[in-house]
């Protein structure tokens, strides 16, 4: 395969991972600030369809086109750099699917308090601080 091409598909790989992460950020802080279950549970619904199309292709590309790469430039994967990258996807891919989990409890919770026409329920807001914050130290 052809370098650039590779070159390409690696970057835009990078770019729908920051991009799709950020947006769905931007969305859910928007959709939660609303305070609107029904809202909510519409907004998590889309989130949940981004990350499983947009994010997890990326997750499954980056390290393909990462090795080919490195193929493609005689480096070995035994090279130092390439070992910490591989790490660190790792430890980023371990957090984010817990995350993915996350967005399907809030919005199947949001859901629910939506067709009950409730408030969101503590259950919801408990999700929400560890999605946005992280669990409590």
């Amino acid at each position: 395969m052809d370098y650039l091409l590779l070159k390409y598909l690696h970057v835009l790989g990078a770019i729908v991972l920051l991009g799709t992460g950020t947006g769905i950020a931007f969305f859910m802080l928007m959709a939660h600030r609303s305070g609107d279950a029904g809202f909510v549970a519409r907004t998590a619904g889309v989130v949940v369809v981004a990350d499983t199309l947009f994010t997890a292709s990326a997750v499954v590309i980056q390290p393909i086109t990462g090795y080919l790469l490195a193929d493609l430039m005689g480096v070995p994967l035994s090279e130092g750099w390439l070992g910490v990258a591989l790490l660190l996807y790792g430890v980023a891919g371990a957090f984010w699917l817990p995350v993915v989990w996350i967005q399907v409890r809030m919005r199947d919770i949001a859901l629910e308090a939506a067709c009950a026409g409730t408030a969101l329920p503590p259950a919801y807001h408990r999700l929400y601080r560890i999605w946005f914050l992280g669990p409590k130290r």
